[in-house]
C-alpha cells in the first residue's frame, strides 16, 4: 500500500479484517462509514484523502487535536476560550 509501504495482507491482519477486503475496495467495492473512519485513522489521513475528495494527505483538525497530549489539549481550549470571548461579541 502507497500510504503504509506494507501489503494489503499486512494491514488487513492489523486491522482484523477479512482477507482481500482492502482489495476489494481498491477495486470498487464502498467500505462502511466506520471502515472508512479506522482506516482513515490507521494511515493518518482523513477520510475526504482516502475517497479522493481531497488531493491533500493533510490531517484533519481533529486527528491533530487527538495527537496532542493532555496538557497540550488543555492548553488549545484554553487559548481558544480567550481568543472567543476576545474576539466575539457574547450577548449575556
Amino acid at each position: 500500500m502507497d500510504l503504509s509501504n506494507k501489503s494489503f495482507n499486512e494491514v488487513e491482519r492489523e486491522l482484523n479484517y477479512p482477507r482481500n477486503s482492502l482489495h476489494n475496495y481498491k477495486n470498487g467495492a464502498e467500505p462502511s462509514a466506520i471502515r472508512l473512519i479506522e482506516l482513515s485513522n490507521h494511515f493518518g489521513v482523513s477520510p475526504e484523502y482516502l475517497i479522493g475528495v481531497k488531493n491533500s494527505k493533510e490531517k484533519s483538525v481533529e486527528m491533530i487535536f487527538n495527537d496532542l497530549n493532555d496538557q497540550q489539549k488543555k492548553d488549545m481550549i484554553t487559548y481558544f476560550q480567550y481568543w472567543i470571548l476576545d474576539h466575539i461579541n457574547i450577548q449575556l
